[in-house]
């Protein structure tokens, strides 16, 4: 039984450290500390695990649940027209070896929505590889995110092994978590449809050709090519509503004009514009 719940104490922030360790391959100039983990929870943002409660029996006799995936947020203030609103950028989500592909990723991005919504933050945003299949196809197929702006090299040099030694891009997911779109999606209902005007492919050989030194180059020719589709759709508005996988495992982004997305305010952020726009 895996039980999804915020951790607490300096032991599980420490299993979040090893686990982030295991799964990227960080040295330590890029390891997250103990420390940060506890600070992020402690100012507004969190650290969310999945704890497998089956996980065997501690020295002293005692159940023992082991830290098996973990999300981590911090907190954020988006300004613009002068307002100011919280929000959720998600650093980290992470699931152990053994148990990917059991829908855990998803169970702890809900948790984090859920736990964001019941203090008053409607909006969540992380940066994810443009090239991992699996991640943007649970980030835009399965949770609802959108995309509308891509960030070349942003992180600089890595030393995660997952990166392959390619420039670490990055697209921007941006979750408006009490949207309709969201909503229906989360809920296993269609959202709104509409018609795809571009679409960017990801072969599912990218795995192999990041990981072989000998294939590297054609990882990276994807990439720049990609890259550059993505910033020439951006530039005339398209957005990234969609992405499915193909009969091959290709994962495909989805782009149309869809506008400015709708923006989801509390109750007191909307009766204060409203007084504003009656002044």
């Amino acid at each position: 039984m895996i039980q999804i719940r915020a951790c607490k104490g300096l032991d599980e922030f420490e299993a979040c450290v090893q686990l982030q360790i295991e799964t990227w391959g960080y040295d330590e100039s890029e390891m997250i500390p103990r420390k940060t983990f506890l600070l992020a929870q402690k100012i507004g943002g969190q650290v969310i695990g999945a704890f497998d409660a089956d996980s065997g029996i501690g020295p002293a006799g005692e159940p023992r649940s082991a830290l098996v995936g973990f999300a981590m947020s911090l907190p954020g203030v988006k300004t613009g027209n002068g307002q100011a609103r919280p929000y959720l950028h998600s650093h980290m989500l992470a699931v152990r070896e053994g148990y990917r592909n059991r829908g855990l990723g998803f169970r702890l991005k809900r948790e984090q929505q859920l736990e964001a919504v019941s203090r008053g933050i409607f909006h969540m945003e992380w940066t994810f590889d443009p090239l991992e299949i699996k991640n943007a196809f649970l980030n835009i197929h399965r949770l609802g995110a959108i995309v509308r702006e891509y960030r070349p090299d942003f992180y600089g040099v890595s030393s995660s092994r997952l990166q392959g030694g390619l420039p670490t891009d990055r697209l921007l997911a941006e979750w408006q978590l009490l949207s309709p779109r969201v909503e229906a999606i989360l809920d296993g209902r269609p959202a709104a449809a509409h018609s795809i005007e571009e679409r960017i492919l990801v072969p599912a050989a990218i795995y192999q050709w990041k990981a072989s030194s000998a294939n590297r180059s054609r990882a990276l020719a994807v990439q720049l090519e990609n890259r550059k589709k993505f910033q020439e759709a951006f530039s005339r508005g398209l957005t990234v509503v969609g992405y499915s996988l193909d009969a091959e495992g290709n994962g495909i982004f989805e782009l149309t004009n869809l506008g400015q997305p709708e923006q989801v305010f509390t109750s007191q952020e909307r009766e204060s514009q409203e007084r504003e726009e009656n002044l």
